[in-house]
């Protein structure tokens, strides 16, 4: 269920005509390791436009990263992105970008985990 509403919003936001004359961009995103540059793979990145009031909306898109740390959505409306990135073994990460090119390009660095803090050490 979950995926057949994914495939579904991913479609309606494939077809820059439904929109009437709002302008889309083709994103490209980039996962890499900060410790060495080298790709991470199978990252879940997920993407959530960002309205006025800086909340995100309730509708989502979810995509997995190749092997060389890449993934693309083409048809993404230009105004504010919250991209968040989770993959075992790195901190999750999240900002928000401005989308405002017919093609952006987007490199994210993960950092592997913080120690935990406590107070019976």
């Amino acid at each position: 269920m979950r995926s057949a509403i994914l495939l579904l919003l991913s479609a309606v936001l494939a077809v820059p005509a439904l929109a009437g004359g709002k302008a889309y961009s083709s994103l490209k995103l980039v996962v890499l390791k900060d410790s060495n540059g080298k790709p991470v793979r199978n990252a879940a990145v997920i993407l959530h436009p960002v309205n006025s009031k800086g909340h995100q909306d309730k509708h989502g898109v979810e995509l997995k990263t190749n092997a060389e740390g890449k993934t693309d959505m083409d048809g993404v409306p230009y105004g504010k992105l919250r991209v968040q990135v989770i993959a075992p073994g790195f901190q999750t990460y999240g900002e928000d970008y401005d989308i405002d090119q017919p093609e952006q390009e987007i490199t994210i660095k993960l950092k592997p985990p913080s120690d935990q803090y406590s107070i019976y050490k």
